[in-house]
């Protein structure tokens, strides 16, 4: 019989994880069940913005985006989410997104058009989409109820 082994567990023996995201948090970076994630060990250096983690919160794995460094933790944020995870303390912080395969391409996050999307994305559309985000959350909560 097999031992199943935690996230941490895995990239604390291999030095890297490999999986598939559930859920939308990270669209249109990520694709649910479709793309493969690597996530490797995380750094002794401080993390940077925009980097993203992979960070264990109430029992739950998460993968977001730094959005803001803060003195002793960071505020993440999901690329599709218009809230952020505040007060993400170093120690919950498992590994970092190193690269991602799309139909069959692997993506390292140093490739000119992953900055691309960040500066675009992340950056200079990030309080718009934001907004529009949470305005169409909205819209789909109030047409459910009723």
């Amino acid at each position: 019989m097999s031992e199943t082994l935690s996230f941490e567990e895995i990239i604390e023996k291999d030095g890297y994880l490999v999986y598939t995201n559930k859920g939308y948090s990270m669209y249109p970076m990520l694709r649910q069940h479709k793309d493969l994630l690597v996530i490797s060990r995380k750094p002794e250096e401080r993390l940077k913005k925009n980097d993203v983690v992979l960070f264990k919160r109430n029992g739950k794995y998460i993968l977001h985006r730094i959005v803001r460094v803060n003195e002793n933790s960071y505020d993440i944020a999901g690329d599709h989410n218009w809230w952020e995870e505040k007060d993400v303390k170093e120690e919950e912080i498992i590994g970092v997104l190193t690269s991602f395969v799309r139909d069959g391409k692997k993506i390292p996050v140093d490739d000119k058009r992953y900055k691309a999307y960040i500066t675009l994305w992340c950056g200079i559309l990030r309080p718009v989409r934001n907004e529009l985000i949470r305005t169409r959350a909205m819209i789909r909560r109030k047409i459910r109820h009723e």
